[in-house]
């Protein structure tokens, strides 16, 4: 190739620098978290009928007792103090209930929701294939603990509202004679049963946490609820023996009842911080108790 060729060849070109063009950087939205699964457990949950029946029932209680003291009304000095003062204010109709219903009715529709999480999905044969999504464990466990909070907030809700509506309706309202003698108005009033509510609503997922760890040791959910049941009698009976004192603090049903520290002036919170450190404490052990067994678990059914 000659001189001159070589200088018109392409090689012998000068390079063009072409300006870099910096195209702009598309920052990708964030991945939120999704809530579709917690909320098709919700509705599995609330729109089940036995689960309907039983939120029934809870209603039930209230009404009867809101009806049984228009009829007859309690004498000074017999029954709890709330029932003693239904005929004040009606609002008391919801706290009477919760007081009765504490002990057995909502621990056991709560114990029926936690024994069912696990448990029911396995003797259906629905586990194996819920698995396979895939959906893994541990947000299986924390989606099921998330429904089962929920619904107990909802089911003690359900049984307050229902009181205070029954309550309202047949004893009126206005201002609240406290534990401790004072008197609040009727907004402050609805505030603290509301404060009650969530409180026990709280407790009751504790007893939750404890049939969720029950329901991923069987396939039977009648046996978890069972079982749940029986560890919310037991835990009352070993907290009426006073030569067991120093155990029940620990039990997980000794701090239900200070719910009703919210009716006194000022309110006392030490016990209501410790029920509800307590019933984190219950949560939290029972949780990963589940989680350490489920982690693990040969899933068949």
């Amino acid at each position: 190739m000659s001189a001159a060729e070589l200088a018109t060849s392409p090689a012998a070109r000068p390079l063009r620098h072409r300006p870099l063009r910096h195209r702009p950087l598309r920052h990708r939205p964030l991945r939120h978290v999704s809530t579709r699964f917690l909320r098709s457990e919700l509705r599995l949950i609330f729109g089940r009928r036995r689960n309907q029946a039983g939120l029934g029932v809870l209603a039930v209680v209230p009404l009867i007792l809101a009806i049984t003291v228009t009829v007859s009304t309690p004498r000074p000095g017999h029954g709890p103090d709330f029932l003693a003062s239904i005929t004040s204010n009606g609002l008391f109709v919801a706290l009477s209930s919760l007081s009765i219903e504490l002990t057995l009715f909502l621990p056991l529709a709560v114990g029926t929701i936690a024994g069912d999480s696990i448990a029911g999905e396995a003797n259906i044969g629905t586990l194996r294939y819920l698995l396979a999504v895939p959906v893994h464990r541990t947000r299986l466990l924390a989606v099921k603990f998330a429904a089962i909070t929920i619904f107990s907030l909802v089911a003690t809700l359900w049984v307050s509202l229902v009181g205070v509506a029954a309550g309202l309706a047949l004893f009126g309202g206005g201002e609240m004679t406290m534990l401790s003698g004072g008197q609040i108005g009727m907004g402050p009033a609805v505030l603290r049963v509301v404060m009650a509510t969530v409180y026990l609503g709280l407790c009751f997922a504790s007893l939750g946490a404890i049939g969720l760890f029950i329901s991923t040791l069987t396939e039977q959910p009648i046996g978890a609820t069972i079982a749940v049941v029986i560890l919310n009698v037991m835990s009352f009976i070993l907290d009426s023996i006073p030569q067991l004192s120093w155990l029940h603090e620990w039990l997980p049903t000794h701090w239900w009842m200070a719910f009703g520290d919210f009716f006194r002036d000022p309110v006392a919170w030490d016990g209501l911080i410790r029920g509800l450190l307590t019933a984190a404490g219950y949560a939290l052990v029972f949780w990963l108790a589940a989680w350490a067994r489920f982690s693990d678990k040969d899933v068949t059914g």
